[in-house]
């Protein structure tokens, strides 16, 4: 009884991972227009090269030398969307949003997690509207929350 018990915690906490979907900038259009949340993991002087999608929170996930505090940057995430809640994640190619929507799947326990698969680059290069990071980085900078 308790090997059968054992089996199905093991098996049901296989299930409680969150879902994480690569999208495409349709997607990504059709996602922010119906609300969900958008996270720029990347740099201040990636935001501040390329611009942002608008309305995207700006958190910084790496820093420069490829470092991540992730118990802190979760903390920071949370008031932009809870676990139970869609979020969607995105940098510059898509590379390093895996391993951020890995995390926030596997060890922060959120719901669906969307991973922007092209990142910003591809959003560009397919005509998606960006606006300057300047305002942004300004109030997260003043929140306390890049």
């Amino acid at each position: 009884m308790r090997r059968l018990l054992l089996a199905c915690l093991i098996a049901a906490a296989g299930f409680a991972h969150a879902e994480v979907i690569d999208i495409d900038n349709a997607e990504l259009d059709k996602l922010m227009k119906s609300g969900v949340p958008v996270v720029d993991i990347r740099l201040q002087s990636e935001w501040e090269e390329t611009g942002i999608v608008g309305g995207s929170k700006l958190l910084t996930f790496f820093d420069e030398r490829g470092k991540a505090e992730p118990a802190a940057w979760l903390e920071k995430v949370k008031p932009i969307a809870k676990p139970n809640e869609p979020l969607v994640v995105i940098c510059r190619s898509g590379n390093r949003t895996k391993a951020v929507s890995q995390f926030l799947s596997q060890q922060a326990g959120y719901a669906k997690v969307y991973n922007v698969k092209q990142g910003i680059k591809g959003w560009i290069a397919n005509g998606g509207p960006v606006v300057p990071a300047t305002q942004s980085i300004a109030a997260c900078r003043t929140a306390k929350t890049c």
